[in-house]
């Protein structure tokens, strides 16, 4: 078990050596005033955690974990509904096989003037990324459980409260993780990306906007606040995974 944390830890800072070796050449390659150093760039971020900046941090932070949430939230029972009922997955799963190739981002100007300019359309605008992955896997998850297993919950008299948070719900469980893995990484582009937009709180605001002002050092800084937030969620969701499929 130890040996096995070791070894991690050690691809974790093999990762992180390689992205800060790589780093620095391009700060060799194209001078320090564009692109600040790994040091010079983290001293800053240090600096600019002493004032506001954390509110920018902790906007994003909270758009992408509620978009998350309500994702959950929808699209689990949904799935489930969908991948237990041949009834509704004829019915639903053409309408989500046609909304879910297009491109969500251009949705924004309509969520914006159906939900208003502030933090509601632009987490609506990180479900609509999310939930349709959840939805989909978690319909095939449902429907890749052994029917022998759920022969065995009805034969043991098992309520559908029971058939579903203890047979199908931890089946599905492994499955709902990596969707979100998946669909996550897209979200937070898309974040940044709504960012820009009638806000003046949020990582994505922050980066363009010392681009905007020629403040290359502060620019760099959020782009890294972004990827430790991003880093934050990926590593939160493997804990919970830990904790929710041990057997995993």
């Amino acid at each position: 078990m130890i040996k096995d944390r070791v070894l991690k830890l050690l691809k974790s800072l093999y990762g992180v050596m390689i992205v800060i070796i790589l780093w620095r050449l391009l700060s060799l390659g194209i001078g320090t005033n564009m692109a600040p150093t790994p040091k010079d760039t983290l001293l800053e971020l240090i600096g600019l955690m002493q004032n506001d900046f954390i509110y920018h941090i902790l906007y994003s932070l909270y758009r992408i974990l509620a978009a998350i949430f309500l994702s959950l939230l929808i699209g689990i029972p949904f799935g489930i509904l969908i991948g237990r009922s041949a009834f509704f997955d004829k019915m639903v799963s053409p309408v989500v096989y046609l909304l879910y190739p297009i491109p969500k981002i251009a949705f924004l100007p309509i969520f914006m003037v159906l939900f208003g300019i502030g933090d509601k359309s632009k987490i609506i605008l990180m479900v609509t990324i999310i939930v349709f992955q959840i939805v989909i896997v978690t319909r095939d998850a449902v429907n890749d459980i052994d029917n022998e297993v759920l022969i065995s919950a009805k034969v043991m008299k098992f309520s559908k409260a029971d058939t579903i948070t203890k047979v199908i719900l931890p089946g599905i469980a492994p499955k709902i993780f990596s969707a979100l893995r998946i669909s996550i990484g897209i979200a937070i582009s898309a974040l940044f990306f709504s960012e820009n937009y009638a806000t003046k709180f949020g990582l994505g605001y922050y980066i363009m906007n010392s681009w905007a002002m020629v403040d290359y050092k502060g620019m760099f800084a959020g782009i890294l606040a972004l990827s430790m937030m991003s880093l934050i969620i990926f590593k939160m969701i493997d804990l919970l995974e830990r904790k929710i499929c041990p057997w995993k």
